[in-house]
């Protein structure tokens, strides 16, 4: 009796994980091919088409993106050939805007793109209207709308994220005040704080 009580144990975990890495594969399956962007969103979806429940089994943020990459690198042969694209338009665009000293984030920089993907750029700009009329100057048609960054102290904060499409390219660029781009929002990915990249290492992440 004892001894099948401990047996039982390790074959629990290994259902358990094995469930777990069903969750995860079909997650960034639907983040790949759907365009889902949101890690909870396609976790969601995962464990409903599986038939599994929600608040079990749950893997992390990181373990999907991890996933997606791999996913991307087995059945879409030419992703590395795109994100350098997307890189490339958003080098572009930062050269375009560099009085607001951009910053790339998001996945266009971690390289786990979706299908749909959107290139982030965080600006600084005293007044987001200065943005606005900066595109507006250069013939880009625009839309505005409000977004949430999550800070390290569980704050959320509401930032005016300018939208638009560049032939086939979104971008999302996100008006942060001076004092604002100082703190670093946290990723949605690892809950650390974001990744950004300046121009320059946009460049070097392009190479030669």
């Amino acid at each position: 009796m004892g001894r099948h009580t401990r047996s039982a144990k390790p074959r629990g975990r290994a259902a358990e994980a094995a469930v777990r890495q069903k969750i995860v594969i079909e997650a960034a399956r639907i983040m790949a091919e759907d365009g889902v962007r949101d890690f909870q969103s396609a976790k969601r979806k995962a464990a409903h088409r599986l038939n599994l429940p929600e608040d079990k089994n749950w893997p992390g943020n990181a373990e999907i993106e991890a996933a997606l990459k791999q996913h991307l690198e087995l059945f879409q042969k030419g992703s590395q050939a795109v994100i350098h694209e997307l890189r490339a338009h958003a080098l572009e665009a930062m050269m375009l805007l560099r009085d607001f000293s951009p910053k790339l984030v998001g996945e266009v920089l971690s390289g786990a793109v979706t299908r749909f993907p959107e290139i982030q750029l965080h600006l600084t700009t005293p007044a987001p209207e200065d943005l606005g009329l900066f595109l507006d100057s250069h013939g880009i048609p625009h839309v505005m709308e409000e977004r949430r960054l999550r800070y390290s102290d569980a704050r959320t904060v509401l930032v005016p994220v300018f939208r638009f499409v560049a032939g086939e390219t979104a971008f999302a660029l996100y008006a942060l005040s001076p004092e604002a781009i100082r703190e670093l929002p946290v990723s949605p990915v690892d809950g650390r704080p974001m990744r950004r990249a300046g121009a320059r290492e946009v460049e070097e992440l392009l190479g030669p």
